[in-house]
């Protein structure tokens, strides 16, 4: 495929978003949808079902199989996972991908296989989410694999469809918003945290319309875990997707996978990759830039992850200030036992939970073990530690972090969604407060009547091991 005309030549004024988005378009219906080719589909057993009954009412095979990769993730359990999974519902939903996946010629890697996991942990580090690729799966934290520098977005169920008959999609091409954070990120201070603090500033639906490019000295500066982070954030603010401009981070992440280009394709790919940037004269619907120095740890106090606060600061004392609904900031207070200019600090935890897409990758095990090395878990916490992967798994028993962990009194599980949302096991009772590294704190998402504040993976250790919400910079 090749860019559309008229943008030839004009490589100095195009964004990053231009370039790859131009590059898969098929045509565009004349006061319509772009056709855009899809290089990987990937496949859940949440979203995925009708779409393959769909497919065979039609009498369809996947128009290109070979680019499509199943993963069950959000049903499986994070234990006993050699054994058969005991809610029916969740049984069924495994069941059915892999036998979808069989009868339509498809990868699948299986649960308690060595290449399962959260499909968004795993799509990275196999490999398979490259530089300048289209991605899409019926989920709507897609927009992680953006770090690699790729489109990446989610879609609905009949879209998926669409994919595995065509390997193409509709869509409409969104706006550009280029988000850039200089400066120095400060003691403590996480990925996490910048895209709460993202969130906080934008509210959960100031980038609803755009495709966000993330730039500047902090974005730089992040690993691929960190970008991985921020990236998969990004629908918290509204945004189509977010994405990274590939860089030596990119390519020593990549380097070597399963999946990675290999030999003269590899330098051929990295000469392509480093392409991959908005140009000098690029011009972007919109401009944010923020400061590092104004990023401190950050928790959520309400019912969606732009209800934010730094962990040092008060709840705010008006919906205007939280920029927020007047009954919507009454309600999310109600329901989360908290009070207007209420500072948080010293509140009495029940959960804590590191893993989920958003922080479940070994730099945040990492983390996590750093402020309980030589501590004790607090007697009244339930803690849930879960990698986002098997090699994650490996990889956290390969450089000792399980007897870090285990030694400080907490159980590694095994891998999946797990209480990111209640579609598992993993549920926090209602009335509970858990300090959450995952990416929602909805009512109910992780259990009916659970209570949840977003965090990074420091700032959920430090509560982990003194039982209440506490500053991580105390403790790193």
């Amino acid at each position: 495929m090749t860019p559309l005309p008229y943008r030839e030549g004009q490589g100095e004024s195009l964004t990053l978003f231009d370039k790859i988005w131009d590059k898969h378009v098929v045509q565009v219906v004349s006061d319509g949808p772009t056709q855009l080719y899809i290089d990987r589909l990937y496949c859940h057993e949440v979203t995925s079902p009708q779409a393959f009954e769909g497919m065979r009412a039609r009498g369809l095979k996947c128009f290109r199989p070979q680019q499509i990769y199943c993963m069950p993730d959000h049903n499986t359990p994070t234990h006993d996972q050699d054994k058969p999974i005991a809610d029916p519902v969740s049984a069924k939903q495994v069941a059915t991908l892999a036998k979808n996946a069989e009868d339509f010629g498809l990868a699948h890697f299986a649960m308690n296989s060595k290449d399962n996991g959260i499909i968004h942990v795993v799509g990275p580090e196999k490999g398979l989410s490259l530089p300048g690729m289209t991605i899409v799966c019926g989920d709507s934290h897609t927009s992680t694999h953006g770090a690699m520098g790729a489109v990446a977005f989610g879609i609905g169920t009949s879209e998926v469809e669409m994919v595995m008959a065509s390997q193409c999609i509709l869509q409409q091409k969104p706006k550009s918003m280029r988000i850039s954070i200089n400066g120095q990120l400060g003691k403590g201070v996480t990925a996490k945290d910048v895209a709460l603090y993202l969130m906080s500033k934008l509210t959960t639906s100031g980038a609803t319309g755009y495709f966000v490019e993330y730039a500047g000295d902090v974005v730089r500066s992040l690993s691929m875990e960190g970008r991985l982070t921020l990236c998969n954030l990004s629908i918290e603010m509204g945004a189509r997707g977010g994405f990274v401009a590939p860089d030596e981070v990119t390519f020593d992440y990549i380097k070597g996978r399963e999946y990675a280009p290999k030999g003269d394709e590899w330098d051929k790919a990295v000469a392509y990759w480093r392409t991959l940037q908005s140009g000098p004269d690029a011009v972007f619907d919109k401009e944010l830039v923020f400061d590092a120095a104004d990023i401190e740890p950050r928790i959520t106090y309400g019912t969606n992850p732009g209800m934010g606060i730094g962990v040092t600061e008060a709840i705010p004392n008006t919906a205007a200030e939280a920029k927020s609904p007047e009954q919507g900031f009454v309600r999310a207070l109600d329901y989360m036992g908290f009070k207007a200019g209420e500072c948080l600090l010293g509140k009495k935890v029940d959960y804590v939970f590191l893993g989920a897409c958003t922080n479940g990758r070994i730099e945040d095990f990492r983390a996590f073990a750093s402020i309980v090395k030589g501590r004790r878990k607090a007697a009244d916490v339930v803690a849930w530690l879960v990698p986002g992967s098997w090699a994650v798994d490996r990889q956290i028993r390969e450089e000792g972090l399980d007897r870090v962990l285990e030694a400080a009194g907490f159980e590694i599980r095994q891998p999946g969604c797990s209480a990111c949302l209640a579609m598992n096991d993993d549920k926090v009772p209602a009335g509970k407060l858990c300090v959450s590294t995952s990416n929602r704190n909805f009512e109910g998402r992780q259990g009916p009547g659970s209570r949840t504040i977003l965090a990074s993976p420091l700032t959920a250790a430090a509560a982990a091991v003194t039982g209440v919400i506490t500053d991580p910079r105390e403790l790193v």
